[in-house]
Parts: C-alpha cells; sequence; structure tokens
C-alpha cells in the first residue's frame, strides 16, 4: 500500500487478449518454436496470448466448454481475436476411433454455434478465425497407431471434407478462415509439416504461423505499445510518463 501511495499508482492496466482455443495442435503451440509462442512474442507489450488447447478435444466438446471460457463482462475484457482450431479429432474414422469421431454434418453446426456464442458474448465474426484441420499424412500417422496398437484411424481424403466444411461455415458466417488442408498441400511435400503424420513439426509451426500473422495483424494493429519505450520516459520525474493516460 505504501509503495502505490507513493506512487500515486494511476489506473490499473489491461492488457487486450488474443484467444487460441483448439486441440492438441494449439495446446502444444506455447511449446518452443510454435506457433502459439512466437504469436506471443510477437505480440509482447501490445495482447497477451492466452493458450486453451485441449489435447484430444473435438467440437462437441469444445462447444460445451467455450462459455466456461470466455463470458459476457467488461469490454476491456473482451478478446480482440480468437482463434478455433478443430478437426483433427472430429475427422476420426468412426469405426476406429469413435470416441473422438463428430459426424461431418455436426461439426459444421457445432463451428457456427461456437461463432454464434461468440457474438452474443460481444465478439463479433470479424475478430474471429476459424482454422481448417492441417492435411493428414497416412503413411507416419500409421506408425504411430501401430505403436499405439490400433489401426489407421484417419484418412487425408476424410480430413479434406472437414477442412471444407470449415471453409463453409467461414463462409456463412463472415469470419476469417486459414485453410491449412489445402495450403500446406499447395507448396510441396507437406509430410516435413507434420512431425508424427498429425501434429505439426517445427517448419509446419512456422508455416501456420507465417499465414495466421497477417489475419491477427489486422485485428490488433491499431493497438498501442503499452507503456512508453524506455528512452521516453521522463528521468526528473518518471511517473509522469508512466502514470499518465498516454501509456504508449
Amino acid at each position: 500500500m505504501a509503495l502505490c501511495e507513493a506512487a500515486g499508482c494511476g489506473s490499473a492496466l489491461l492488457w487486450p487478449r488474443v484467444l487460441l482455443f483448439g486441440d492438441s495442435i494449439t495446446q502444444f503451440s506455447f511449446q518452443q518454436g510454435g506457433w502459439g509462442a512466437s504469436l506471443a512474442d510477437k505480440l509482447v507489450r501490445k495482447c497477451d496470448v492466452l493458450n486453451r488447447g485441449f489435447s484430444g478435444y473435438n467440437t462437441r466438446w469444445a462447444k460445451i466448454i467455450l462459455p466456461r471460457l470466455i463470458r459476457k463482462g467488461n469490454s476491456l475484457d473482451t478478446p480482440v481475436a480468437v482463434t478455433i482450431f478443430f478437426g483433427a479429432n472430429d475427422s476420426a474414422l468412426k469405426e476406429e476411433n469413435p470416441k473422438q469421431h463428430i459426424a461431418l454434418d455436426e461439426y459444421a453446426a457445432n463451428l457456427k454455434s461456437m461463432v454464434q456464442y461468440l457474438k452474443s458474448v460481444d465478439i463479433p465474426e470479424n475478430r474471429v478465425i476459424l482454422i481448417t484441420p492441417t492435411p493428414l499424412c497416412e503413411t507416419a500417422w500409421e506408425k504411430q497407431c501401430i505403436i499405439q496398437g490400433c489401426k489407421l484411424n484417419r484418412l487425408n481424403s476424410v480430413v479434406g471434407e472437414y477442412a471444407n466444411a470449415c471453409l463453409q461455415v467461414a463462409q456463412d458466417c463472415g469470419t476469417d478462415v486459414l485453410d491449412l488442408w489445402t495450403l500446406m498441400q499447395d507448396s510441396q511435400d507437406f509430410s516435413s509439416y507434420l512431425s508424427d503424420g498429425l501434429h505439426l513439426s517445427p517448419k509446419g509451426n512456422e508455416f501456420l504461423f507465417s499465414h495466421l500473422w497477417p489475419l491477427i495483424e489486422r485485428k490488433v494493429s491499431s493497438l498501442p505499445l503499452l507503456l512508453p519505450y524506455w528512452r521516453d520516459v521522463a528521468e526528473a520525474k518518471p511517473e509522469l510518463s508512466l502514470l499518465g493516460d498516454g501509456d504508449h
């Protein structure tokens, strides 16, 4: 309290937030070289990047937990951007992986429901970015399945159907969309973007970040740098620089 009295405190600083919502490819994105970590680094002193990735989750479960992650409140708490990145588990083959599998129509409906929920808590469509599932390298993923004692439980052609459904939802709802399934297969042998046929390699993390950043940048470009550059702090009375309204 004495410190606060001495400094005069000033108003509380609230960092804008970017929310990453998805499955394991989002959960793992804060690992070294991960696309989420790269995003957080790029936005330091502008936004807090929150990782809300849940390994193994599908859109049915995601739709249930989303209201526990974001609720209507102070506009300063409302994320300036939200990524929704599901489909790798929804697109699992029903006969081989019934627990994670979600039918294509329900997958699309769940995505749409999540976008509509965000709108209901004052996060409009222009702040939302849908991300399609990545392509699947079947030969590499089959090796992982065999190690785990099961058969190949995903097919790239099926993943493509879910990617197309994601694109359609984005078009219907008016959100941005990042079509990873197509982009990764357009550029080269996409297996180098995947560590095990499903999850991202370091190169895949770089690829995702490089394509996601322009979409995020448009949503945060007007945000100021929080607190002054050190050379701009008043030397004799630093509190004039550090406690004023002009924190950028």
